[in-house]
């Protein structure tokens, strides 16, 4: 019998006290019995931003790649790999300045690649990531999701559903600066949870 796989990507810069991690530990608990965890801590260590160098390996064809664009482009397919083997993904993000951090930004560059995790067609966009169930843990002080000043849920689904991923469950601890009971709300939303990890491995 083989068993789930379960990917774990955490952004948030502190390693103590954060609200994401806790949120995300508790939900990866839940969710990983027989389950083999992936864990992908964004900011251990930082990831690099793109620059010229992967862009020009990065659109250059395949056949065409020398050696020297795929070392360019090995830890962008290290962190494709990761998604492709899992069955789910809980990304713990919390919300800085209004959006995502750096490190998440710098995430989702090195795994949306045109050709590799979504292409163009003539209805649109294409996601080619197989849909799982993720789990997008969120947490803020005084942005609240949704509301205007939000730059960062909105992305993130729609980053998401861009390559492929449209089976999204939100989990938010927002505005705890004025909410006490957001933290509480998002642990009891955890603990009710009823969804399974589910394969999504092409043979099935």
């Amino acid at each position: 019998m083989s068993r789930h796989h379960l990917l774990r990507v955490d952004a948030s810069s502190r390693r103590e006290a954060s609200v994401t991690r806790a949120l995300a530990d508790r939900l990866v608990e839940r969710l990983a019995a027989e389950t083999v965890v992936t864990e992908r801590d964004l900011a251990d260590p930082p990831l690099p931003f793109v620059d010229g160098d992967w862009i020009a390996a990065n659109i250059t064809p395949d056949e065409a790649r020398t050696q020297a664009h795929h070392q360019v482009l090995t830890l962008s397919e290290t962190l494709i790999g990761e998604w492709e083997q899992s069955d789910a993904v809980v990304i713990a993000c919390p919300i800085y300045n209004f959006g995502v951090p750096a490190a998440m930004k710098a995430y989702i560059d090195l795994i949306c690649r045109a050709q590799r995790t979504f292409r163009y067609s003539t209805d649109g966009p294409v996601g080619l990531l197989a849909n799982r169930p993720t789990y997008l843990v969120m947490a803020s002080g005084g942005t609240r999701l949704g509301s205007p000043i939000d730059f960062a849920s909105g992305y993130l689904r729609h980053v998401l559903s861009f390559i492929g991923i449209t089976d999204l469950h939100v989990i938010a601890a927002d505005g705890q600066s004025s909410d006490t009971e957001a933290r509480s709300r998002a642990e009891a939303a955890i603990d009710d949870l009823t969804l399974p990890v589910r394969k999504v491995k092409p043979s099935e």
